[in-house]
């Protein structure tokens, strides 16, 4: 008992000692006297056999994993807009400001503030994002797509910024940042790698989504953090709320954060950070601005994609010249032939290029380009991964001349030029519009048919004869089994997860369909607006112009998708084989005359017999608008176990307070 005792002691204090020094930056001791420390430590556990959970020594990384496991994040990681320069920027906030009257226009009685911002750096690095369960790290995974990302958890402790335990015990947390590898550990990690990394982001992303957390730690990366996407026992009124609360909580918050009441001094801010870009020990690829106060953010609410009070303002694309080696073709699911140019290494922003975006014919001739293979051009990395030729270096046409495909690259179908594209209509013999096709149709925000690849697509595509979707579901065991690479565990998983797949919901199949010319929000919409395939597929170009962003070519683009009996056949294949779309709930009816009706509510502390999110559910469905902090327009406040600032402000403003969750319950069910 004595020695867990001390190895206890010995955990808080060496634990201590990391906080000051990897997010505090303000070490307490010598490197020498750590050492001390944590070799008594380490000859302690090998004594005992025992090594405490948040101990420094299980930093190191333990052994080989087998492969990532899924995790479902417990509250969306959404993206952000986008602003390219000021004029966008300030796009940006005009729509903020107009949403915000209009609201305030409606509500008088109960009007928001002005809006403020906080402007934080935007780290180029892996997103991670961490739970926390009793104070304890539990959990920690990739952003994948939003919704689910890969488990990371023994990779990402060995991040030394990365507090295995916190203060915060009072529920179940989410945290996020930006998991980095700062230059100055890289230039030194080069000195001795026997392969040196090209650059500090894939450094950080290909060390994170490793499988050996020895080499992650080898990488000494170093962590951000900027958000808290779901929280059970604490709550936020403003983003100054939520960042004091990531530092007492041992989080490192990066010092380059600000808050600013006028949007002009936001512009300045942004031309400051550009300015100190190139001192900072890690890269940044601009900056984010965000509205601070929490209930301004309930109201402006999420696109599709994006949330409305947040916008990511890119810094300048950098640029640099390479020569144009060659150009290729290639065949995607639309049957649309694109170019792709290959051109001389040439490091850009930190990443070695070697092909570059050219988007179709136009593009070439647009930018001089039809006579410049071996010639000297302009390249440029912007926010798309693949860089972008903008244009020759010279004016002359003094290069070798890129050649135009009069045939497919892929099966040799004469192509079509519409507009400046060139396309190959040969839907149903085109190999690799099939295989992009069938890899579109399984993807994760699609089917989402695990362990399925393009690879699988191609292997099936040639050993099996699978020609579109529908075929997937007509694979057998034996068939598989048969294959290369393919035992009879991987051929199992498949055909459960084609079966798994067939009860996804009618927005992720109409996405897996691939019409042209829409996307998941476009799909998303027509899915909750029809609520059912068949309604989707009768849809008249006039109903869906009518609805919110379809516009003409959108609109052509369904209905004659839907109008093609190959695409009315292979979906009643799919139905036939049983596949059957769910169709979304009707729209809840919210009750007008319940005790809850019209009041704004607030909800703190722990609830046992039903969820925060739950009750906030029920609570709109009865009329009421549930928000995040107590203020005089407050009508009621819930406060479950452990109820903090918000159940004292509430009593100090003499607001009505519910305290008994029977009692909460009685009022839900009455």
């Amino acid at each position: 008992m004595d020695q867990m005792h001390t190895m206890e002691e010995l955990v808080a204090e060496l634990n201590k000692y990391n906080y000051h020094y990897y997010t505090l930056d303000a070490p307490l001791v010598s490197d020498k006297e750590y050492d001390v420390l944590y070799d008594k430590l380490l000859a302690l556990e090998t004594q005992s056999g025992i090594a405490l959970p948040d101990s420094p020594t299980q930093r190191v990384g333990g052994e080989l994993l087998k492969g990532f496991t899924p995790h479902r994040h417990l509250a969306p990681l959404w993206s952000l807009d986008k602003a390219q320069n000021i004029e966008q920027l300030r796009s940006w906030n005009t729509r903020v400001l107009k949403l915000v009257n209009d609201y305030n226009t409606k509500n008088p009685e109960r009007p928001l503030p002005a809006p403020c911002y906080a402007v934080e750096l935007k780290f180029d690095g892996l997103t991670l994002n961490l739970t926390y369960e009793g104070g304890k790290l539990v959990q920690a995974a990739t952003r994948g797509n939003g919704v689910v990302g890969e488990g990371i958890l023994a990779q990402v402790k060995t991040i030394k910024s990365v507090p295995l335990t916190i203060p915060f015990k009072d529920g179940l947390i989410e945290v996020q940042g930006e998991g980095i590898m700062n230059l100055s550990v890289l230039a030194d990690y080069n000195t001795r790698a026997a392969e040196p990394l090209k650059n500090a982001r894939n450094g950080a992303a290909g060390a994170l989504r490793n499988l050996n957390p020895k080499l992650t730690a080898e990488r000494r990366l170093n962590a951000y953090f900027y958000n808290v996407g779901y929280a059970e026992g604490t709550q936020f009124a403003d983003h100054q709320e939520m960042m004091n609360f990531l530092r007492t909580n041992q989080f490192k918050v990066n010092p380059y954060l600000t808050y600013f009441e006028n949007f002009d001094d936001v512009t300045e801010q942004l031309a400051e950070i550009e300015e100190k870009r190139a001192s900072l020990d890690y890269l940044i690829d601009g900056a984010v601005i965000k509205v601070t106060d929490f209930r301004i953010r309930e109201v402006l609410g999420y696109t599709d994609k994006f949330p409305r009070w947040a916008v990511a303002y890119k810094f300048e694309a950098e640029e640099t010249t390479t020569i144009l080696e060659s150009v290729s073709w290639n065949v995607g699911r639309t049957g649309k032939v694109t170019p792709l140019a290959r051109v001389e290494a040439v490091e850009l922003a930190g990443v070695t290029v070697q092909n570059c975006t050219l988007n179709n014919v136009g593009d070439i001739e647009r930018k001089n380009l039809k006579f410049a293979l071996g010639t000297r051009v302009f390249i440029r990395r912007s926010n798309d991964v693949i860089p972008e030729i903008l244009g020759k270096v010279t004016e002359e046409s003094d290069g070798g001349e890129i050649i135009y495909p009069v045939d497919c690259p892929a099966c040799g179908f004469p192509l079509e030029m519409r507009g400046a594209h060139l396309f190959c209509n040969n839907k149903l013999n085109c190999k690799p519009q099939i295989i992009s096709r069938i890899t579109h149709y399984a993807s994760r925000d699609a089917m989402d048919i695990e362990t399925f690849s393009d690879k699988t697509a191609g292997q099936l595509y040639e050993e099996l004869n699978v020609r579109e979707p529908a075929d997937l579901y007509e694979l057998k065991l034996e068939q598989l089994v048969k294959l290369e690479r393919f035992g009879e565990k991987k051929a199992d998983n498949l055909l459960k997860a084609l079966e798994e797949s067939k009860g996804r919901d009618l927005a992720s199949f109409l996405y897996a369909l691939g019409i042209p010319n829409t996307g998941k929000a476009t799909t998303r919409m027509l899915a909750d607006h029809f609520r059912s395939l068949d309604a989707v597929m009768n849809a008249t170009v006039e109903e869906l112009t009518g609805l919110p962003d379809v516009g003409g070519i959108v609109a052509e683009s369904i209905v004659s998708y839907f109008a093609d009996p190959f695409i009315v056949t292979g979906i009643n294949r799919l139905l036939e084989l049983g596949v059957q779309p769910k169709e979304p709930e009707a729209p809840r009816q919210v009750s007008t005359d319940s005790f809850f009706s019209g009041k704004t509510v607030v909800l703190t502390g722990t609830l046992h017999k039903l969820t925060r999110d739950e009750a906030a559910e029920r609570l709109e469905a009865l009329g009421a608008k549930v928000s995040g902090s107590v203020s005089k327009k407050t009508d009621l406040v819930i406060a479950g176990e452990k109820a903090g600032s918000k159940l004292a402000k509430a009593q100090q403003l003499g607001i009505t307070v519910i305290d008994d969750e029977d009692e909460l319950l009685r009022l839900l069910e009455s």
